[in-house]
């Protein structure tokens, strides 16, 4: 079963393109939510991970901060 993936980024952060590009060579299905213009999903991320940087993936509800491609392999059991 695919997993819930959602990663909160900016559209200039080079580690969110990383994440991201990462993401689409494991053929992982993603929900991409910009926070720069989405004030309301930054308010939910900083919630979730309890700090204003980016990216932040939430698979599963795991909390991921930072573009931590080891910790992203093992939430999503690559």
């Amino acid at each position: 079963m695919a997993k819930s993936v959602k990663i909160y980024t900016t559209s200039t952060c080079p580690y969110c393109i990383r994440a991201k590009q990462f993401l689409k060579d494991n053929n992982i299905t993603y929900e991409d939510v910009d926070v720069s213009v989405n004030q309301q999903a930054g308010e939910e991320m900083i919630q979730k991970s309890g700090q204003i940087g980016v990216p932040v993936l939430d698979i599963d509800g795991k909390i991921i901060v930072g573009f931590d491609k080891e910790r992203i392999k093992e939430a999503l059991g690559l």
